[in-house]
């Protein structure tokens, strides 16, 4: 750090002279040091001390502003322009109290009307975070410079204050001052920080206007602005218009690529080019193409980037570390991120997020059910070694776990991280919260749900929608479409999502006329064009009520084409209403569509079996020959205690397996006396050695097996919650709706269609599934 030979103070014994004050730039700030020098040495030279024998010049000591206060105390006089190293010093070490020693010595000597000190007096408060201050010094200045209003501008924005930063540009612009190119990007920064790009647009016509669009520095200003507003069109325009590029400029463009999934492959282009002109990145340039090779999922590209930061010496930096571990992760390259996580030497909270967050994305993209919840258990692992390490977590931290501990049926977990946010103060964050409501939906407690939504001071629309959806999914239609007229009355405009919800409460509930006229009501008031989850809600309801014909003629009526889902729903509706000739019909307009689904198979062998069509089921086999299917795996899950149980179809690896296939047997003993009715299917499970579907027994299905240790294992009254990889069979939706009867406890099964939740007999989702 450069430092200053001397002080100058006068007055007393001797007095020394300011270097800087002959021939330099007066509004030029000295370096931002003050060092100790002899007061003694009347021509302003350091003290001369011999060292090894011979006469060298001592090095020169910083002063703290402390001591420099010391030392101004005793002086009589001070040169204005010494002020502004110690302000530097102030700002530095960010000490507003030190900042207004500064100031009240300049009073005291009368140097507080020097434009120049003060300015830079301005500045000090302004970074300081003391805008009051600041605000009431630069109004007491008699004159003021396009300096001066600069650093009011500058200090707003960093203050979070850009709105006050417009006003006192355009306050500039009155008093008939010209901004320089400083005050324009200070302006446009204002702009991004308060989105205001209309008053942006304003000034990039006072650009033009005056040639200033050219500079760099403006150029960057420009981009950044209308990145941030979403218009990359514009931005683009911007970025190349500016004649001298550099790094920053690059970027600036390259970055708002990284943040919109649309212009991945222009972010990637765009970092050629920048090599191409000989441009070197940084660090930040570095991260932003890792983020793109992220999002596009391109890891060899990735592995070349790494390679790269290596070359140039940033493979430590602590952003490039974390977007390259995340890029690994999002690949499911989970050892690798984790040897990267492991030997980084700092890690920030940001590393921790994007290690979470990942394992939280791989469960949705995971191959299967086994490594999604692998995947999922990992995620609370690490979370469990964050609150162990020195770091606390953020909002982001809890709602990337709490939407691990929904796709897992945590439920424990899940009052635990709730505890947590309410202890920490994060419970307040919308985001945590609307988490947290999901949260609690998924896991089947809509009570927690609602009571987590009532308490929030801030809804958005995500909420409302995942509030509405919860009482969908638990069969509660009627409160699903009251919170729906409650958002509308609340001002909140709806989107597809949220049509999406209360078409399928109406559905669950049968209510046709309210149905239709939501179906509507996106169309023509919301303008919202439905798509092929709206359609499908409408078809599963008239399939509910039986109105098998109507839901055809609502597909001939519309012109849509359904997809596997919701022919898959027609083929199950029209099988259980006992309409065969539409079933068939359903069928062969599924097949149609090459499904990829193998349930969707298993489907159509069961019903082509149950009626003696052996044709059929010799042309879906050979189908699912050519698609290399592969089996039915029947996988579910049951938590107790913060253990998780895991069971296969005939699965009879538990210790207590043969108490279990008891109690199942006197349950559905039991069951027969009070009207249950086995169904005949096939085909509906697999043993891990199987190389071909194969019957299953349904008495042994897996979830059955985890209702089974659940009544076993919980105390009376208590709610059993399991999860389930695929569609829940007839036979087992049937017999659990009975158990939940006789044990008279509630049953939550969510399978991979929907939440079930079985009470006294009955199952939320109306008896309406495309079950198999």
């Amino acid at each position: 750090m450069a430092s200053v030979p001397s002080l100058a103070v006068s007055g007393g014994a001797a007095a020394a002279s300011f270097p800087a004050a002959a021939g330099a730039d007066a509004r030029r700030p000295p370096p931002s040091s003050v060092a100790v020098a002899d007061k003694s040495n009347s021509n302003g030279r350091s003290i001369q001390v011999a060292q090894n024998g011979g006469g060298m010049e001592a090095p020169l000591r910083p002063l703290d502003v402390e001591e420099a206060m010391g030392m101004l105390r005793e002086a009589k006089t001070v040169r204005s322009a010494m002020y502004v190293p110690l302000l530097h010093r102030c700002v530095e070490a960010g000490s507003l109290g030190d900042a207004r020693a500064v100031h009240g010595h300049m009073v005291k000597t009368g140097t507080g009307a020097d434009m120049f000190v003060a300015t830079s007096l301005v500045n000090a408060y302004m970074r300081c975070g003391a805008s009051r201050d600041a605000r009431t010094l630069f109004d007491g200045m008699p004159e003021k410079n396009v300096v001066t209003w600069t650093a009011l501008i500058t200090g707003y924005t960093l203050n979070s204050q850009p709105a006050v930063a417009l006003e006192v540009f355009v306050a500039m612009l009155d008093a008939g001052r010209y901004p320089s190119h400083f005050t324009l990007g200070a302006t446009l920064s204002a702009c991004s920080a308060s989105d205001n790009v209309g008053v942006g647009k304003q000034v990039h016509g006072y650009m033009i206007k005056y040639g200033a669009e050219s500079i760099t520095s403006i150029g960057n200003s420009l981009c950044r602005l209308y990145a941030k507003s979403g218009s990359l069109e514009s931005a683009m325009r911007a970025f190349r218009r500016v004649p001298d590029k550099n790094v920053i400029t690059w970027t600036t463009m390259i970055s708002a690529c990284a943040e919109d999934e649309n212009f991945v492959e222009l972010g990637l282009t765009l970092f050629l080019d920048m090599l191409m002109d000989e441009v070197m990145p940084n660090e930040f340039t570095l991260t932003s193409v890792m983020s793109l090779c992220g999002t596009r999922l391109d890891l060899n590209l990735g592995k070349q980037v790494q390679a790269f930061c290596f070359k140039i010496g940033c493979e430590t930096n602590l952003p490039v570390q974390n977007s390259t571990m995340y890029l690994y992760l999002r690949k499911g390259e989970t050892e690798e991120a984790m040897r990267l996580f492991e030997e980084m030497d700092d890690v920030s909270i940001i590393t921790w997020n994007a290690m979470i967050s990942g394992y939280a994305q791989i469960m949705e993209t995971a191959k299967d059910d086994l490594h999604a919840r692998s995947r999922g258990f990992q995620a609370l692992k690490i979370f469990r070694d964050l609150k162990r390490s020195s770091m606390k977590p953020d909002l982001f931290t809890f709602s990337s776990i709490l939407s691990v501990c929904s796709a897992m049926m945590a439920l424990e977990q899940g009052e635990q991280i709730h505890a947590q946010t309410i202890k920490t103060g994060f419970l307040s964050d919308v985001v945590v919260n609307s988490a947290l409501v999901n949260m609690y939906n998924k896991c089947g407690c809509i009570e927690d749900a609602t009571k987590a939504f009532v308490e929030m001071s801030t809804r958005t629309l995500v909420t409302w929608t995942s509030i509405i959806s919860g009482y969908s999914q638990h069969g509660r239609s009627q409160e699903a479409i009251q919170l729906f007229e409650d958002m509308r009355f609340a001002g909140v405009k709806p989107n597809e999502i949220t049509f999406v919800s209360v078409l399928s409460a109406c559905s669950y509930a049968g209510l046709v006329d309210e149905a239709e006229r939501y179906f509507n009501m996106m169309k023509e008031e919301y303008k919202i064009e439905p798509v092929v989850d709206h359609y499908g809600c409408m078809i599963d309801m008239f399939v509910r009520l039986g109105r098998l014909d109507d839901a055809f003629s609502f597909i001939k009526r519309t012109g849509f084409e359904p997809n596997e889902a919701i022919w898959s729903s027609l083929v199950a509706g029209c099988r259980s209403h006992g309409n065969m000739e539409l079933a068939f019909y359903a069928a062969d307009r599924l097949l149609e569509l090459n499904p990829k689904g193998i349930e969707t198979y298993v489907l159509l062998l069961n019903m082509y079996i149950s009626t003696g069509r052996w044709h059929d089921v010799a042309r879906v086999r050979k189908l699912m020959k050519q698609e290399d299917l592969g089996i039915l795996r029947d996988r579910s899950w049951i938590t107790i205690k913060d253990k998780v149980y895991f069971f296969r179809a005939n699965d009879k690896t538990h210790e207590q397996s043969d108490d279990l296939y008891q109690l199942l047997e006197n349950l559905l003993e039991k069951a027969k006396t009070i009207g249950y009715e086995p169904y005949q299917n096939a085909e509906l499970s697999d043993s891990e050695d199987d190389e071909k579907p194969a019957a299953g027994s349904l008495k042994h299905h897996s979830e059955r097996l985890a209702v089974a240790l659940g009544l076993l294992q919980t105390p009376p009254g208590a709610t059993i919650r399991i999860t389930k990889n695929i569609t829940m069979c007839r036979d087992c939706h049937s017999s659990i709706k009975f158990f939940s009867l006789l044990a008279n406890r509630e049953i939550v099964v969510r399978d991979s269609k929907r939440l079930h939740k079985f009470m006294d007999g009955r199952c939320s989702c109306g008896d309406f599934s495309s079950l198999l």
